[in-house]
């Protein structure tokens, strides 16, 4: 049994104000695995006057001290990749090579990128007025990261806090805190001043919203669903930070008959179901050009009927369990609604898959699920189901596939596939989403991710995430 009952404080491994233990619970078969203790708003005043103090220092330093720091950091995280991945497939589920290989690794990525950028930066620039700008570190920052992509997450904004000069206080998902607390202890390893990075195990409506009310946090990053975001906004508005969001979406795949249909097809489904559905940019709408429509739902059902799904602790290729049991109790009313409202149900359906192995009946996997001819007024067209759960839609023109496409209250990713580069910079250019994926590409590290209307602002990534960590100071050329 694993026990976390320390919070990293100022440089220090120290006990809560008022422990209250929460258990840490495995998804694939719901047991326990260890307890982690939750902080208060006492917890997070100590972290943020550590942090506060901290920033007096830290925020002077050079650009090469930092530099030498983040690439201390890379050795550390480099070495203790594995750590990551057995923690992330443990309490969130991920598959083994994909909790390793992916979701790990990303931490890794995204410091090598930020890297380059902060190589790349200046920190000082001369306008054709002659006036001369600097870019300084905005202050404390307080980060709340969610539970699905936790190191991808904590990378993306703890490094460009790092590599700014900024101090930060990581309120990380109180369900995954094992692969949090390795992260705190790389950053420690790796040298980093005591102060600069303090770390709170909490919940949100008392941890979070402890950080995002709280008058010495200069900023507040958020990731995770649109409804807490708002509350993030809410409690950061009376003391006037800057907030980004990184929320919720659900992202178009839009298909022109002249593209590798199968191919591409395949991909969608495949990439819809990758994470069991539980990431944000998923491409959960398929829309098929209807003369190569028919054989999309071949396909896809194809595709549907041999995903594996099986035990997150095997090497392999297939899909794990949902994160809990209010992930599967959700995603098991959405397939109801969708049965209820007539939707054609293609593959998959309600229920866990058959065939899984003695000892994961008490897990929550779910069957992966396909539902065709989806309408816009269908509950499933509009809401996040955060699953593997794809709808399939036909088009008949160019315009329709753009007016399907936007037809949502969220902009965080959009996928197209044709063989003609002219009409995939043209739709491209008018999809509202914040990343375009293009004949089953997308972008790397070090690239901008975020969204347009309900899926945030603000961006993470390379020189973009460092820019939201920074202000702008201006002052005149020296003169007597």
């Amino acid at each position: 049994m694993i026990t976390l009952d320390k919070f990293y404080i100022n440089g220090e491994w120290v006990s809560p104000d008022a422990p209250q233990d929460m258990p840490i619970l495995t998804p694939s078969t719901n047991a326990q695995v260890g307890v982690v203790s939750l902080g208060n708003a006492l917890d997070v005043d100590r972290a943020v006057a550590a942090a506060k103090a901290a920033f007096e220092t830290f925020s002077l330093t050079s650009k090469d001290e930092r530099l030498t720091l983040l690439r201390r950091l890379a050795d550390v995280t480099r070495a203790r990749l594995d750590d990551l991945g057995r923690a992330i497939s443990m309490e969130m589920g991920a598959p083994a090579t994909m909790a390793r290989a992916v979701q790990a690794e990303s931490g890794l990525g995204h410091l090598e990128a930020f890297i380059a950028a902060l190589e790349a930066h200046d920190e000082e620039e001369t306008l054709p007025n002659g006036d001369i700008v600097s870019y300084e570190p905005i202050g404390v920052c307080g980060l709340i990261t969610p539970w699905n992509w936790p190191i991808n997450q904590i990378a993306l904004k703890v490094i460009p806090a790092l590599a700014t000069g900024a101090t930060c206080v990581l309120k990380p998902s109180e369900h995954t805190p094992l692969s949090a607390q390795i992260y705190a202890e790389i950053i420690h390893e790796a040298g980093y001043p005591a102060g600069v990075f303090n770390l709170v195990f909490g919940e949100g409506p008392t941890v979070g919203a402890a950080l995002s009310q709280h008058p010495d946090v200069a900023m507040m990053s958020f990731t995770g669903s649109t409804r807490a975001g708002s509350a993030v906004s809410r409690d950061a508005a009376a003391t006037i930070k800057r907030v980004t969001l990184e929320l919720g979406g659900k992202s178009p795949n839009i298909i022109f008959a002249d593209a590798d249909v199968d191919a591409m097809v395949a991909q969608g489904v495949a990439e819809c179901f990758d994470n069991t559905g539980q990431s944000c940019n998923a491409p959960t709408r398929m829309l098929v050009e209807r003369s190569a429509y028919a054989r999309a739902l071949e396909v896809a059902r194809s595709v549907a009927e041999h995903q594996a799904v099986d035990d997150p602790a095997l090497e392999g290729d297939h899909i794990g369990p949902l994160f809990d049991q209010i992930q599967y109790d959700r995603v098991q009313a959405m397939i109801q609604t969708g049965i209820d409202e007539g939707t054609r149900l293609l593959a998959g359906g309600l229920g866990r898959p058959d065939g899984l192995a003695q000892g994961l009946e008490t897990g929550w996997f779910v069957r992966p699920t396909i539902f065709a001819d989806v309408t816009p007024e269908m509950t499933l067209w509009r809401e996040e189901v955060f699953g593997p759960v794809l709808v399939m839609a036909p088009f008949d023109t160019e315009e329709e596939a753009i007016a399907l496409a936007n037809d949502t209250d969220y902009g965080l990713d959009a996928y197209l596939s044709t063989g003609d580069e002219a009409r995939a910079l043209r739709v491209a250019r008018r999809l509202r989403a914040g990343g375009i994926h293009i004949n089953g590409r997308g972008s790397d590290y070090g690239s901008p991710f975020g969204g347009f209307k309900q899926s945030g602002n603000g961006r993470e990534g390379g020189r973009f995430g460092l820019e939201d960590y920074l202000e702008v100071k201006v002052r005149p050329p020296f003169a007597v």
